[in-house]
């Protein structure tokens, strides 16, 4: 059963739906107590990166998060949460992946933000079992977590390659919106459920 940590920053209605369309049980993580409750966790995002992270301490859970051994997905922002600092609101993160979190630059001839379709390319990764390669998914963001080889499990270029998804040990996550994807987004998250601890 999956657990939605429910912070106050994440567009969850549309994470909720996915998860009926493809059967999946959730329910929501307030306390550290209910993280008992999943065998898996998904950490949702949409906006600020900077308030993410202030809303994301003020419940408590930061700590708790960080000591999971469970299969946790950071979604957008929720994967952006994972790195060590972000350059929006110059804020420090969760520091789970020490990677850093970038604004696009306008410079490179590219509208910000980077909304729309893309490819990706993927590696070998349970998570994509079953998603061709150079499939699209569906991106909405102006910030992006700078491309790193060993972290990295898919990319996509937008002016210049950044990660699509990352993995460190039981954590991942993905820039793009896995619940706005169609069929392949659906595959993921079936694929992200069945992860074993």
């Amino acid at each position: 059963m999956i657990g939605i940590v429910n912070y106050g920053a994440g567009n969850i209605f549309s994470l909720e739906s996915a998860l009926s369309r493809i059967g999946l049980s959730y329910g929501m993580i307030n306390t550290v107590e209910d993280f008992d409750l999943y065998s898996h966790i998904i950490i949702p995002g949409v906006g600020h990166a900077g308030a993410a992270m202030e809303k994301l301490n003020n419940t408590g859970l930061v700590e708790a998060i960080r000591q999971l051994k469970k299969p946790v997905l950071g979604i957008c922002v929720g994967m952006q949460l994972l790195t060590s600092h972000s350059e929006e609101g110059d804020a420090r993160l969760t520091d789970i992946v020490p990677l850093e979190t970038k604004l696009f630059d306008r410079n490179l001839g590219i509208k910000v933000p980077h909304m729309g379709w893309n490819n990706i390319e993927i590696k070998n990764n349970l998570l994509f079992e079953g998603v061709e390669n150079q499939t699209q998914f569906y991106f909405v963001h102006s910030y992006f977590i700078e491309y790193n080889a060993i972290f990295e499990i898919a990319t996509a270029d937008y002016g210049l390659p950044f990660s699509a998804a990352i993995q460190k040990d039981n954590f991942y996550g993905v820039q793009f919106h896995p619940e706005k994807s169609g069929a392949a987004g659906e595959r993921l998250l079936m694929n992200f459920s069945n992860l074993k601890q």
